[in-house]
């Protein structure tokens, strides 16, 4: 029974297959036209419009009268003006309570970050002061909210203290911190106007995800040094020196502060409670360490105290360039958040030039560098901020601290301000989002641990340079690797999918029928030439074996082929070499790759209309009538 099953099976599937080839056999066949004729000046034109303004900003200028276009590019400069016009009181309501509610965040979130960069505390709260007023003319999102963020204050911190001390000579370390934040709103800023953006692409998801769970957990670290009361700390950010510090200075931690318990929950609320204890019981006394007297007023000019010359030069634009990537890879990916959640759009390469223009402003109105912070924004948004108009109130709130209220923070504890840092940054560690890497995509999960394991392990910097160059080398692995399939024919129709994914899918009998779905340049024709001349070798094997009607012809499906460089176009005629007397047939070559292949085809190979096919269908059912054999052979 069953042999004659199996065998009855077979022949209804011959039997599709021969009805289905009578279907194409009867196809219109259309003819592949050579694309339009373009000069060299359009190609350019077109390829750098694509790179560099992909968004076609000035679409919108288009068919409007000179005033109007004078009043649209003033819009698109400063942003303010497009929504400024329109606002209303019942918005500022809004903004007012949100503007109040991240100010009671960025105060003590300020002090606390200055002190994470190894500058004086007062430095934080000038941070939050001077930029937020600059985003808002500048910036394109309603949500964020801008100062100094716990990341780009690690970074900076650290990679200053390998050279200068920030005890010893602290005038230096905050000549170099502001220098370093010039050079780091000048990247930024200069990625905008240049319409480099897709830079920071190359920092992927899973390499901030394991990026930030490594220097959240380096940062808490730490934070063990005010925590504990130890004074003698290293100054390196690696996980085994900071818990050496801790082990071998033990004893130094026998003055325990009493106000270890303050939970840094509500942070200003523990600054306030923290502050007023340690003033009644004289505490400072006692073994714990204060914030110590802060200068009152406004932002002092800091122009003059940018070094752009001596020995620190190279050090100062290594760590503007780091810090204002990253810093503006946070931002961005915060304000993107935000804008999703909205339903509006936010301008990348406006948000690179405003931050990047703060950042510079900020460097000369002694701030440090910042960005659109995700804890802030996320509180800025669940409070309801409608317009930017929120960071003007949190700016004006810290300066009524500045110019009033700095004398009341004298006596806040060291050890709050460690556990404020601490609660912050452990929300960087986003257990699901690294579980949810792993189960899509085993190669992410990897550059996200070596990131992790980096930063904790070696240094911050080094850390994220080794998952950057991982993820480099898998875009490289997927250049120089790229994936060839075989195709057969969906029975009943003239539809052709992989082989491998498709079980009803059938071969053709003397058809290689192969989907090339990369770029073909330089790096991958060496590659190419041997996978396609293996699956050959593969097919005359099997061909062998099963007596089955011999190769006749092998069909590349180029839709996937989106450019092709000179290597390409000699790949395509040692490969015609290689196959002796089987023919090349290419199906659906898109304009820029038929136009180098036909100008590179001296023997006009490639003009023949029986080598050039919309679609595998319509190859197969032109090139069937030379075939003599019907059988079929399925997988």
């Amino acid at each position: 029974m069953e042999p004659n099953s199996s065998s009855n099976d077979n022949n209804k599937m011959q039997l599709q297959h021969h009805s289905s080839c009578l279907e194409i056999a009867t196809m219109e066949v259309h003819r592949v036209v050579p694309p339009r004729h373009k000069s060299t000046i359009e190609k350019l034109k077109t390829r750098l419009k694509e790179t560099f303004f992909p968004d076609d900003p000035l679409r919108q200028f288009k068919g409007q009268p000179l005033g109007k276009k004078w009043i649209l590019a003033a819009q698109y400069i400063f942003p303010i003006l497009e929504w400024g016009p329109n606002y209303s009181f019942k918005l500022f309501k809004s903004d007012i309570i949100s503007g109040l509610t991240i100010a009671s965040l960025a105060i003590p979130q300020g002090i606390s970050y200055a002190k994470l960069a190894n500058l004086p505390p007062i430095v934080g709260l000038y941070s939050s002061f001077v930029p937020p007023l600059v985003y808002t003319v500048l910036g394109s999102s309603r949500d964020l909210a801008v100062g100094p963020v716990s990341i780009a204050s690690l970074i900076m911190g650290s990679m200053l203290r390998q050279e200068v001390s920030p005890t010893q000579n602290p005038v230096l370390f905050l000549q170099l911190a502001f220098t370093a934040t010039f050079f780091g709103g000048l990247v930024q800023a200069s990625l905008g106007l240049l319409r480099l953006g897709f830079i920071i692409d190359f920092l992927s998801k899973a390499t901030l995800i394991g990026f930030m769970a490594g220097a959240a957990i380096i940062v808490s670290l730490q934070q063990l040094k005010s925590l504990l009361g130890i004074t003698h700390f290293t100054n390196q950010m690696g996980l085994i020196p900071v818990m050496s510090s801790v082990f071998h200075n033990t004893k130094e931690g026998t003055k325990r502060p009493k106000l270890f318990w303050v939970s840094a929950g509500a942070p200003l609320v523990s600054v306030i409670l923290s502050t007023l204890l340690v003033f009644a019981f004289k505490a400072q006394h006692h073994g714990i360490s204060v914030i110590g007297k802060l200068q009152e007023g406004l932002n002092p000019p800091s122009w003059n105290m940018l070094k752009f010359h001596g020995s620190h030069l190279g050090l100062v634009m290594k760590t503007g360039l780091i810090t204002g990537i990253i810093s503006l890879t946070e931002g961005i990916a915060v304000g993107r958040t935000f804008a999703a959640l909205k339903n509006y759009q936010v301008d990348g390469n406006k948000e690179m030039i405003a931050i990047g223009v703060m950042n510079i402003v900020g460097s000369s109105t002694s701030c440090y560098i910042t960005t659109g912070a995700f804890s802030r924004s996320a509180v800025n948004h669940n409070a309801g901020a409608k317009t930017a108009v929120s960071n003007v109130v949190m700016s004006v709130t810290v300066m009524v601290t500045l110019l009033f209220l700095m004398p009341l923070f004298q006596y806040t504890p060291n050890v709050v301000l460690g556990a404020i840092i601490v609660t912050a940054v452990v929300g960087l560690i986003d257990v699901p989002a690294a579980h949810q890497i792993w189960k899509i995509d085993k190669f992410d999960f990897l550059v996200m641990l070596c990131a992790f394991l980096g930063v904790i392990f070696i240094s911050v910097q080094e850390g994220l340079a080794i998952a950057v160059g991982i993820s480099i080398f898998k875009i490289l692995l997927q250049i120089t690797r790229p994936k060839t399939v075989m195709l057969g024919n969906m029975p009943g129709s003239d539809i052709y999918r992989d082989l491998h994914h498709y079980n009803e899918a059938m071969r053709i009998p003397g058809f290689l029928i192969l989907s090339i779905e990369a770029p073909i340049n330089f790096a991958n024709t060496t590659y190419l030439n041997e996978r396609i001349l293996r699956w050959i070798e593969e097919y005359e094997a099997e061909e062998n074996l099963n007596k089955q009607s011999s190769l006749r012809f092998v069909i590349l499906e180029m839709s996937a082929v989106s450019a092709i460089d000179t290597s390409g176009t000699s790949f395509f005629k040692d490969l015609r070499k290689a196959m002796e007397k089987k023919g090349l047939v290419l199906v659906n070559p898109l304009a820029e790759v038929l136009e180098k292949l036909q100008r590179s085809d001296d023997s006009g190979d490639f003009k023949r209309p029986d080598s050039l096919y919309l679609t595998v269908g319509e190859a197969v059912a032109s090139l069937s009538s030379t075939i003599k054999a019907p059988s079929a052979n399925y997988v």
